[in-house]
């Protein structure tokens, strides 16, 4: 330590500094100013804190504080002095050391001694270190677009002073701020009053651009308190606004950028607001690129901001091509950003721009990607670029879907991003190429065959590199084969039939593979049997013997669910052929005995552990009901009577579940602020656990939109969802079994019982105790209800029409 202390302390020679620059910063001297300050900085961040340390360090951490913490803060005040005298210091040396000082200020001690110098820390370093300087002018005037992507880089705010000067003026105003806020508002307020009364020439500009950026670093804490919230409106318009028509370019942006960090303030004059937005889109046609790029950031936040889109409605054609004009000059996510806001707001308005918008997308996501490969070692700024226009492509998609033939229109222009981006080239855009891939496989009229080239390749990419996409690929894999069942059947080159098996079974029965990476393979066994009923009976015995066979080495509770849900399906699918397989198998009776036992499986307050969903509950409700209408030959009395039992409680279950979820539904219609479904009381967290579901399964699909579609697509939720044991609704969610109603389903068979085989019948319902005759008494009375509901809801139907 003390070694460190000697070469923080010890002063730079004057003579050897090289005079360039860029040299410079590298120069030996400087090098080990900037690691020895590394090293303390770390040190302090590990040991800085006493409430943080472990017993094995408590010791090396109250040593440090006491002897040494104060000493480094010393030092790097001394050395922050140099700008004061305009005596040169490396940005990273600056950037370092107050990072050191903003971890500082929240240490009373350390606060203590940095207090009685506050001031000329303030004013005197960290102000000129906000304002704009020679080396901003030089850039700004010889590379525009260097000067853009510094100021929109992630990486360059780690290593720049100005960030950090940012930093420690949030920090302390946020934690010191009793004492520091007022004084440093009034020497903000001192810098506008001076640069009023100045003439042209003389006006402070640089100094009115750091008072600019200080205004909008603290807009957050200056929104919450007294009684600067309430004067921020006469602000913006006293002393931001006239800079949107400076003659000084960097003060343009600049006032963009603060009107931006304030659009969702409350207006008392709506006009103030109107005008603030008119001069945020008339910068961007500004002639200065910084200009310009700034004022597309803003205006995502005033058209957030806008209570009335009529503001912006007959510009919009005009905003659309301001925006390409830039996105063919500057490759930045934000910009994109921008666009997927006024995409996801003006809704389905975009459609006559949906064609076009898709096309520059395109166009704009080939460039980055082909800047990006140019240069492996650049930032990865054009690499961000290329995820925004995907994201922008699926909002855009998202927004037209109740217009399908757009979808028609716009394949063509997408078919390449996603032939190319859906094998290993793709891999850093899997996820948002895949979400494309499932709004086009969703909402077009048709798969069209085009499209159907891309089952292979996701096939491809599944079987070799892509299984930790597995959840993303479901979505339009079952898209495919529900809604273009007849070709997934038919064509047999390629064979979809077969390579979906040989994925499945390659994935199923895969020892090293875990029970959370495989659950969407069962989810598509169901896709299969419920879309292709009767076409399929060739598969059945080779999806049952999988499925078995992993349901055996299976130990989450919920893939043991979905397992069982696949011969459920079976069962409905074909309960004759599907029961004969399992008595070849040899495992009726051991299936059956486990299905029943995780039916009967309860916490202490009674809630079920298995089946939580609603789908799941119809899928077992359709399977075991479907088993009822085989003959006595095939189901003996006494499993007749279990299935029966079984198939009326859960019945049971599925009717109260729907009620509750349909009565939430309604309160949550009257009340959207009351109903949160993210709530979970203790026994939903358990049950998360006791499912094996944690944070990391509930990572598979980070994609809202993806996630979303998926809901849509299907009777799936993603497992997080589907583990919950607050009654969730899937209602709105879309399978082939949505028509089946299970009550009448249900009674149908029965009465079907009691037609072919009265005695038989008779013999069961005599073996049925009292509550089990009153639960069947009930469900035939609900049936009726629902037969009556179904036609009504048809009828009302019929007559919108």
């Amino acid at each position: 330590m003390v070694l460190f202390i000697n070469l923080l302390e010890r002063p730079v020679p004057v003579e050897g500094q090289p005079i360039d620059p860029e040299i410079r910063k590298s120069w030996a001297w400087w090098k080990v100013k900037k690691w020895t300050i590394h090293i303390l900085n770390r040190l302090y961040t590990r040991f800085g804190d006493l409430k943080l340390q472990k017993p094995e360090s408590k010791a090396f951490a109250q040593m440090f504080q006491k002897t040494y913490s104060g000493k480094i803060l010393a030092c790097h005040m001394q050395l922050l002095n140099a700008i004061r005298g305009g005596d040169y210091l490396p940005d990273r040396v600056i950037n370092l050391v107050l990072q050191y000082l903003t971890n500082s200020v929240t240490k009373n001690s350390m606060y203590q001694m940095m207090q009685p110098q506050i001031d000329i820390l303030l004013f005197e370093i960290i102000f000129p270190l906000m304002c704009f300087n020679d080396n901003d002018q030089k850039l700004w005037d010889e590379d525009p677009h260097e000067y853009v992507r510094k100021g929109y880089d992630i990486i360059e705010d780690l290593y720049s002073p100005r960030t950090a000067a940012m930093d420690f003026v949030s920090e302390l105003v946020r934690k010191r701020g009793k004492n520091n806020l007022q004084k440093f508002i009034h020497f903000i307020v001192d810098i506008f009053r001076r640069y009023d009364e100045a003439s042209a020439d003389l006006k402070p500009y640089r100094q009115k651009d750091g008072a600019l950026l200080s205004i909008g670093t603290l807009c957050d804490k200056l929104k919450q308190t007294d009684p600067y919230k309430s004067e921020l409106e006469t602000m913006l318009v006293r002393h931001v606004f006239p800079e949107f028509s400076s003659r000084v370019g960097h003060l343009r942006a600049k006032a963009a950028w603060v009107a931006g960090q304030y659009a969702h303030i409350n207006f008392s004059d709506p006009n103030n607001f109107r005008q603030a937005m008119h001069c945020i889109v008339s910068g961007m046609h500004d002639p200065d690129l910084p200009v310009r790029v700034d004022s597309v950031f803003a205006l995502r936040s005033f058209v957030e901001a806008c209570k009335d889109l009529n503001e912006i409605r007959p510009i919009l054609p005009q905003l659309l091509d301001e925006f390409f004009k830039l996105m063919n000059e500057v490759e930045n996510e934000d910009l994109v950003f921008t666009l997927e806001t006024i995409v996801d707001k003006f809704g389905e308005e975009m459609a006559p721009y949906a064609l076009g918008l898709c096309q520059n997308l395109a166009a704009a996501f080939w460039r980055c990607m082909a800047s990006s490969e140019a240069d492996d070692e650049a930032d990865d700024s054009g690499a961000l670029a290329a995820v925004g226009c995907l994201r922008a492509i699926s909002t855009i998609l998202e927004s037209i879907s109740s217009l399908p033939h757009l979808f028609t229109q716009i394949e063509p222009t997408l078919l390449p991003i996603m032939r190319r981006m859906l094998t290993s080239d793709g891999q850093d855009v899997y996820e948002e190429v895949l979400e494309i891939v499932s709004y086009m496989s969703f909402y077009s009229p048709t798969i069209s065959l085009d499209m159907w080239t891309l089952w292979p390749v996701m096939m491809e990419a599944l079987n070799d590199w892509a299984i930790d996409f597995f959840e993303n690929i479901l979505v339009p894999l079952d898209n495919y084969i529900s809604r273009g069942t007849d070709h997934f059947l038919a064509c047999k080159d390629p064979d979809y039939q077969q390579s979906l098996w040989k994925a499945l079974q390659s994935i199923m029965m895969d020892e090293n593979m875990e029970d959370s990476d495989i659950e969407p393979a069962p989810k598509l066994i169901e896709v299969v049997f419920q879309n292709c009923k009767g076409n399929v009976d060739h598969w059945v015995e080779h999806y049952l013997r999988i499925t078995i066979e992993r349901l055996r080495r299976a130990h989450k509770p919920y893939l043991k669910c979905l397992l069982v849900q696949v011969i459920a399906n079976a069962l409905y699918y074909n309960p004759a052929l599907t029961l004969e397989i399992l008595n070849k198998l040899g495992v009726a009776a051991d299936i059956f005995n486990h299905w029943f036992a995780m039916l009967r499986q309860v916490k202490k307050s009674g809630a079920r552990v298995n089946f939580k969903r609603e789908h799941d509950k119809k899928v077992c409700c359709l399977g075991l009901t479907s088993l009822i209408a085989l003959p006595a030959a095939k189901i003996p009395a006494d499993a007749l009577d279990r299935i029966f039992k079984a198939t009326l409680e859960l019945l049971v279950a599925y009717k109260d579940q729907v009620a509750e979820a349909k009565k939430q539904n309604e309160e949550a219609a009257d009340d959207m602020d009351g109903f949160d479904a993210d709530e979970e009381d203790d026994d939903e967290v358990d049950s998360d656990k006791e499912m094996g579901l944690d944070d990391e399964d509930g990572d598979e699909v980070s994609s809202l939109q993806l996630q979303k579609l998926a809901a849509e697509a299907r009777g799936f939720q993603p497992a997080d969802d589907d583990d919950s044991d607050d009654d969730f609704s899937d209602d709105e969610l879309h399978s082939p079994i949505d028509e089946v109603d299970p009550f009448i389903f249900f009674v149908e068979t029965v009465q079907g019982l009691q037609a072919s085989d009265p005695a038989r019948f008779q013999n069961l319902m005599h073996t049925l105790d009292f509550s089990y005759q009153a639960l069947a008494s009930g469900i035939a009375q609900h049936a009726e209800q629902r037969k009556n509901e179904i036609e009504k809801e048809k009828s009302e139907k019929a007559n919108a029409q």
